[in-house]
């Protein structure tokens, strides 16, 4: 998918928000400054949570909110392993019962349940974003496609 703009970011975000379910876990990946915590801004509100209140927790690793679900706001960035991650009980919270959006997976990628739906981000010259997306296909991320049919071309 492709993102011109930080709106378009947030309008991917409310689409898949809006599929997700409790239990699910988003497992997002990229540069810094690439929109991964404009993306869970667009989660959040789909489920509830106005965008104000989403920041990137990078000095509090897990960020817990109250809405429709629980939505847990992981930032693995400040982990240094994930021997250090899987100590403070991120195993528990990825296996939880809210929705979970985990900026910087990678840095977990062994923790990470399976399945999880995983969002690469990357930029592009013009000064956009593709945002690559790996799930399961099921009725729910089908459906998440097709609202987003007019974010698969461009670039």
């Amino acid at each position: 998918m492709y993102s011109s703009c930080e709106a378009d970011t947030m309008a991917i975000a409310r689409a898949l928000g809006a599929v997700l379910v409790p239990g699910d876990v988003v497992a997002l990946s990229g540069d810094l400054g690439a929109g991964k915590t404009v993306f869970c801004k667009g989660v959040g509100e789909a489920i509830g949570i106005p965008a104000d209140r989403i920041v990137s927790p990078s000095f509090t690793i897990v960020t817990e909110h109250s809405g429709a679900v629980p939505f847990l706001h992981v930032d693995a960035y400040r982990l240094s392993s994930e021997r250090e991650a899987a100590d403070i009980g991120l195993e528990e919270i990825l296996n939880g019962e809210g929705v979970c959006l985990v900026e910087w997976a990678e840095k977990i990628a062994t923790l990470l349940p399976k399945p999880c739906i995983k969002v690469t981000f990357l930029y592009l010259d013009e000064g956009g974003r593709k945002l690559i997306l790996a799930a399961e296909d099921t009725p729910r991320i089908r459906g998440f496609v097709h609202r987003c049919r007019r974010y698969l071309t461009g670039g």
